[in-house]
């Protein structure tokens, strides 16, 4: 997905770390970034979720640092297509695999009845499911 910026070049998507009141690092969350005018924006796709982080965190948190792939498939995601080990690999693959690796632990939640670990499996299975990522998101 290309997105173009104010000043009119083009974005590219990076893995960042956002800083919430000073206190709070959250890493790994995807920015649409301009190498013209350094102009940022968060990826649209993900700021539900970075929003509700915040939400969670309220107006005097405490100084921690979050991994934001672990609250975001997306974030998740673009973290699996970028390590090396995985640089060969089709993008439909890693994310194929992550869906059976999230099916499976929601079978695992569901013979144990954890209701907690069911919802978040289906949270996290419908951040995926709603988006429809291809090639050109990554």
């Amino acid at each position: 997905m290309v997105k173009l910026c104010k000043c009119g070049k083009s974005m590219n998507i990076r893995l960042r770390t956002v800083i919430y009141q000073n206190k709070v690092e959250i890493d790994n969350v995807p920015i649409h970034s301009c190498d013209s005018c350094n102009r940022s924006e968060v990826f649209a796709e993900v700021k539900p979720e970075l929003t509700g982080l915040i939400g969670t965190l309220g107006g005097k948190p405490e100084k921690q640092q979050v991994n934001f792939n672990e609250i975001s498939e997306i974030a998740y995601l673009m973290m699996k297509v970028t390590e090396k080990k995985r640089a060969s690999d089709a993008i439909e693959v890693i994310i194929e695999e992550r869906i059976n690796e999230l099916l499976d632990l929601l079978l695992l939640a569901q013979s144990l009845q954890d209701e907690p670990w069911i919802e978040d499996l289906r949270k996290r299975l419908s951040q995926i499911a709603k988006h429809s990522l291809t090639v050109q998101d990554f």
